[in-house]
Formats: C-alpha cells, structure tokens, sequence
C-alpha cells in the first residue's frame, strides 16, 4: 500500500525557507510570493500537525521539529536536482545527429562543418546521409535537411536556400577542337545525368533544359548516369561531360573554378531546401545552436 506523502510544492517551500529562514527569499528562489510560501507552509504544518517555524522578535526560526525536518529534505531536494540535471545533459552524451541527402552532404555541408565545430567544440555531431525520410520525432535523428516544399507538419521548419539549375563544366571544355559556346555545342559532348530524388516535376532534367534552351538536335537521354548529384558534377570536374549543376550543390565547385557555367540560362526549382526538427526540441540548446550557424551559412552562401 502506498503511503501518503504531503504535497510537494509544500515540502519545497518548507526547504527554501528553513534554509534561507526567510520566506521573503524563498519566495524569490521559488518564483512566487512571500505569502504563496506561508501559505504552502501553513499546509504542511496542518498535514503533519507539528509546528515547523516559529517568530521570534520578527525573526524566523525553526522549531526543533523543523530542524529535525530540514537536513533530509536538503538531501533529498539536492538528489531530486542531480537527477533532474542528469536527465537534461542525457543528450549531450551523444552525438547532434543531422540527417540529410548525400550530395548535400558532400557538396555543402561538410565544406562547412568545420566552423560550426569551431564555435561550438563541445558539440559532437554525426551525419546521417541518407535519401530516405526518417522520422524526426521517435527516430533518434535531431535535425534534417530537406529539399521539398516546406509543408512538414508537427515540425519546426526553417526555409535555407532556393534552388535553381545550369549545366556545368570543367574548365577544359571551353577550348579545344569542340569548345562549348553556344547550347547547341553540346552535341559534341556527353550528357552527364543524376538519377536520383529529387529528380522530378520540380527538378529540371536535361530534357527540359534543352527544351527550354531551344535546342533539337542533341538526345537528352544519352550519356552518362549516376544516382549521386555529387557523383555526376565530379565526372563533370574531370571533363568526362557536361552535367546538369545547382547553385547549392556546385556553388563551392564554381567558387574554386573547378566548374565553370558555359551558358547563361538558368532555370528555377518550385521547391528549396529546409531544416527541420521536433518542435518539442527546437529550443534545445545544442538543436538551436546548429539551427542559427546554419540559417547564417545558409544567408552567405
């Protein structure tokens, strides 16, 4: 059988008040007034029917019930803290773990990783590069980067980067015996094709781009096929073809002049990228942290 136990908000008052022996300063430590206190401790008293303080010319003591009281519930207050404090650093014992597509991951994120590690060296992180969907409430990941439309319900959502796309190329395809000036040159080179989400409607393919480029006499479906964008503009780096480039995913490769645009048109992607999280976690420090270095490198780049 259970044994009734007085209230706690009571047993707290009385420990804040025994140890300050001032309900004026237990009122402050506990967030409520001095008079919430005497009251919580009137209850107490009642519910144990024994005096715990008396007044002494206007000086709070506390009766020997009450020093007889206070040292195990000092203890027992501090253990409940230490659990409490436990309880809340459990996830710090464990990597942030960021799940996102593996082309993001090779092309944006990990160029950048290190900073956030510099600011924030106490922060482990782990890197889940994945296509699929997980589950972000119940499936042990903190964080994802989606490409999509921003409609994740029950998550906390915050929009990255628009998207658009272009062909892309090494250097070395601007010259030689068929150099790359005008879309129509691409008749002499190789169609280099990512096979892969979010390869759909709302991601152009070389079809639609060719189309778009008033281009007929080059077959959009030839070429080369990876199932990996980053796969596809490294075959492009190594002058292996032209592929079909992002302004996220090939920026740092034009940046370095490892890639290079050949054509101006450029066209734009219905969707955009996103971090999202529980929105019970969104607040925690290490999800906040990863969340405002990231919206910031997202705004840079």
């Amino acid at each position: 059988m259970k044994q009734r136990l007085p209230s706690l908000n009571a047993l707290r008052a009385f420990e804040a008040g025994g140890r300050h022996l001032s309900f004026t300063k237990a009122a402050v430590e506990l967030h409520v007034t001095p008079a919430a206190v005497g009251h919580q401790v009137k209850a107490l008293e009642q519910d144990l029917g024994v005096r715990l303080f008396q007044r002494l010319n206007r000086t709070l003591v506390l009766t020997e019930a009450g020093r007889a009281l206070l040292p195990g519930l000092e203890d027992i207050f501090y253990q409940l803290a230490v659990v409490i404090e436990e309880f809340k650093r459990r996830d710090a014992d464990r990597p942030l773990t960021v799940s996102l597509p593996p082309s993001l991951t090779a092309k944006w994120l990990l160029p950048r990783l290190e900073r956030f590690r510099q600011l924030h060296p106490e922060i482990d992180v782990r890197i889940d590069a994945t296509n699929e969907v997980v589950d972000l409430i119940r499936g042990g990941v903190d964080i994802g980067l989606r490409y999509g439309s921003g409609d994740y319900p029950g998550l906390r959502v915050d929009c990255l980067m628009s998207e658009e796309v272009f062909p892309v190329c090494s250097p070395r395809l601007l010259e030689g015996r068929h150099p790359l000036c005008v879309p129509d040159d691409l008749r002499w080179h190789t169609l280099l094709h990512a096979d892969y989400p979010p390869q759909n409607d709302y991601w152009p393919d070389w079809s639609m781009w060719l189309t778009t480029a008033g281009v007929k006499d080059v077959n959009a479906s030839r070429g080369l096929r990876f199932n990996r964008t980053a796969l596809s503009l490294q075959a492009a780096i190594e002058g292996q073809g032209v592929a079909l480039g992002s302004r996220v995913l090939a920026g740092g490769d034009l940046k370095a002049g490892r890639l290079v645009r050949p054509f101006e048109l450029s066209m734009p992607v219905g969707f955009a990228y996103y971090m999202v999280c529980a929105e019970a976690r969104s607040e925690e420090p290490r999800v906040a942290a990863f969340r405002e270095w990231i919206i910031a490198e997202a705004g840079a780049s």
